[in-house]
């Protein structure tokens, strides 16, 4: 039996036990169409919520021991070509409204971080910017206090909304948890429903200048238009890495164009891996260890994913699911 087919039967056996679902359940999902790197195996059932409340429901019906996965957009997600047990959680358009009013944004979990930044532009919110940038979601951006060019989430988060793995629901004052580079001090087992951030007022043309700059230099700076997930792996501490970040410590590893079948490593930044067009998700992932080993045994600094890979290693797992 196939990882597809036996996934299709998990997923069956997940779905049946719930009840008075109104968001879209996919027995079996194929999440390599879900990922930016276009790799992976199936999830044993995909759940798309319909509102907060559905989702809480839902989340409350679910037995204990099936594990949960939550997902965006994929653009900083790699998927293990075993594919995913449990259930993977999405929100998708219905989490990805935006209100922009005075200095203040109001947006779902699923928004787009790039559309986020275009509605405050239109609104004439400044100080939003840097979400240009970033590629993803607004609440995988808050959940790993992401940033750019000089600014991260936090600098600009004001409240925000959480359903738990129990379907409690909790408010966030971000200023009870201990938000740090590329981490919000969050629980694991929360997924972000809406974020609250704040702004300033300014002209929509010096906002869109801004903008424009970004989108320049990261289209200068960046491989733009390949398969790829974003930033690899999280840029080290100063003082271990003497000041250098984590592409400059791949290059001088000499690991600039590596290739582990159809994986490399970007030429244009080395912080970067690119599917070519036929890699697996185990290429892939081979890879980045790889880099991670080179740089470790070159130059002393031990690299760490930026990258959120889930799934299963090898073969499936039943793993008492059925």
């Amino acid at each position: 039996m196939s990882f597809c087919e036996m996934s299709t039967n998990a997923g069956q056996k997940i779905r049946e036990s719930l009840t008075n679902i109104k968001g879209r359940l996919t027995v079996g999902a194929p999440l390599f169409r879900l990922s930016w790197f276009r790799t992976g195996g199936p999830a044993d059932l995909l759940f798309e919520p319909t509102d907060e409340k559905d989702l809480a429901g839902f989340l409350r019906q679910l037995p204990s021991h099936i594990p949960v996965t939550v997902i965006g957009v994929g653009s900083n997600l790699l998927v293990r070509d075993s594919g995913v047990r449990g259930v993977v959680i999405r929100l998708g358009r219905a989490f990805s409204d935006i209100e922009a009013r005075g200095d203040l944004v109001k947006a779902g979990g699923g928004a787009m971080d790039a559309h986020v930044a275009k509605a405050a532009q239109k609104a004439g919110i400044g100080g939003l910017e840097f979400l240009i940038g970033i590629p993803g979601t607004l609440g995988g951006a808050v959940f790993m206090n992401a940033g750019a060019y000089n600014q991260e989430l936090r600098d600009c988060l004001i409240h925000a909304r959480a359903v738990d793995r129990l379907g409690a629901l909790h408010e966030i004052d971000p200023t009870q948890y201990e938000f740090s580079y590329r981490s919000s001090g969050l629980p694991e087992d929360w997924i972000i429903t809406s974020v609250n951030l704040k702004g300033t007022i300014d002209e929509c043309a010096d906002i869109e200048k801004k903008m424009t700059q970004i989108m320049a230099t990261r289209s200068d700076s960046q491989p733009i238009g390949t398969r790829t997930g974003g930033s690899t792996f999280k840029n080290p501490d100063p003082l271990v890495s003497n000041d250098r970040s984590a592409w400059q410590l791949i290059d001088e590893a000499g690991m600039r164009g590596a290739r582990v079948g159809d994986a490399q490593v970007s030429e244009k930044h080395c912080n970067f891996l690119i599917n070519h067009g036929h890699a697996s998700a185990k290429d892939i992932e081979d890879l980045g260890n790889l880099v991670r080993e080179s740089v470790l045994e070159k130059l002393g600094v031990e690299l760490h994913w930026e990258i959120k890979i889930i799934g299963e290693k090898g073969g499936y797992h039943d793993n008492a699911l059925l």
